[in-house]
């Protein structure tokens, strides 16, 4: 579900790009009051597996499309909703920047629709079953119930996005009618995929549900990381190979409407200026290396053994690792500033 430049008018980004950003300020602002030497290096560590979950595309039966998690309601779940916003914005920034994955005047979009919905409006969801209530069926269920719904609201919301920039041949009715059936099934996925990872971590250390990482032992704390982290490498490093080829759930929808694989560049100077930058900042396009010394390929296969998908899932999560904490860093930093007298550190 990361949008393409071509999808969207410079109106349409520009101002997505605004409200990304408020919300990251706002975000910013709740977390000072929430923010604890436990959510630091968490931050990091899931947000880092989260990049290289998204790498592994599964097919969707009966359809010739794909699918990956969004990974939103993991990270909302186990961090609480604020943290969560950011270290999604964190993913989708290295991704446009470093991957070409999503285009660099659609990551508003992009931050809105994969953090936005999972965040506020579907952490409530699995806050009221699994976080007050947890046991395996109500895990489950708020899972299901938070997963398919924030990627319902978010599929909603490409469609809407791309039909008010109005610069692709892309009607509403057609376009809605293909982009929600394939994101159930995808939102099934997912949740049945969170279900799994938040029972895991709630039998494993239990406090680690929730908006807030409760007080507990540390080796449980840096037992739960090095899963994460292991559970990144073996991903992103050996999963990624496993992926399906078939275009995702967006392209898969943009083709079936136009008939084409890929919408025509828009030649506007902002879409110039943003597709430049883009240009010079991607070192791994696609999860790969670029073409002028990619490995020879001679037929397709399956795993796709790739020496530049491994590069890119061990790169970009460690990326993903060190932007979250950074963040996590000057959160904190601010806050430390806020609480002393007078402003004075």
């Amino acid at each position: 579900m990361h949008m393409a430049d071509a999808l969207i008018s410079p109106s349409v980004g520009l101002t997505m790009w605004g409200v990304s950003a408020g919300l990251m300020g706002y975000c910013s602002k709740k977390l000072q009051d929430d923010l604890n030497d436990e959510k630091i290096p968490m931050m990091g560590v899931l947000g880092a597996f989260v990049f290289a979950a998204q790498m592994i595309n599964f097919a969707i039966p009966g359809t010739g499309s794909s699918g990956h998690i969004g990974g939103g309601m993991i990270l909302a779940a186990l961090l609480g909703p604020h943290a969560a916003f950011l270290a999604m914005a964190a993913i989708l920034t290295v991704q446009a920047l470093f991957f070409g994955d999503g285009g660099l005047l659609a990551l508003g979009c992009n931050i809105f629709n994969l953090g936005f919905f999972p965040c506020f409006i579907g952490y409530p969801l699995i806050y009221q079953f699994t976080v007050r209530h947890p046991n395996p069926r109500t895990i489950l269920a708020g899972s299901m119930l938070s997963a398919v719904t924030a990627l319902q609201l978010g599929a909603l919301a490409v469609v809407l996005e791309t039909v008010f920039s109005g610069i692709s041949q892309l009607p509403f009715r057609s376009f809605v009618l293909l982009m929600l059936p394939v994101h159930l099934a995808i939102g099934v996925v997912e949740g049945l995929m969170t279900s799994g990872i938040i029972g895991f971590v709630w039998k494993a250390r239990p406090r680690m549900i929730g908006e807030t990482l409760m007080p507990a032992s540390a080796g449980s704390l840096k037992k739960a990381a090095a899963g994460f982290l292991a559970a990144t490498a073996l991903t992103g490093g050996f999963l990624a190979w496993f992926a399906s080829s078939h275009p995702d759930g967006l392209e898969w929808a943009v083709e079936k409407v136009t008939g084409a694989e890929t919408l025509p560049d828009s030649e506007t100077a902002i879409h110039r200026v943003f597709s430049d930058i883009q240009n010079h900042t991607t070192v791994l396009p696609d999860y790969s290396f670029p073409s002028g010394t990619r490995e020879a390929e001679t037929a397709p296969a399956w795993p796709a053994v790739d020496s530049g998908a491994t590069v890119s899932g061990l790169f970009g999560a460690l990326l993903v690792l060190a932007l979250c904490f950074l963040i996590a860093m000057v959160v904190k930093a601010l806050n430390r500033n806020r609480s002393a007298p007078d402003g004075k550190a």
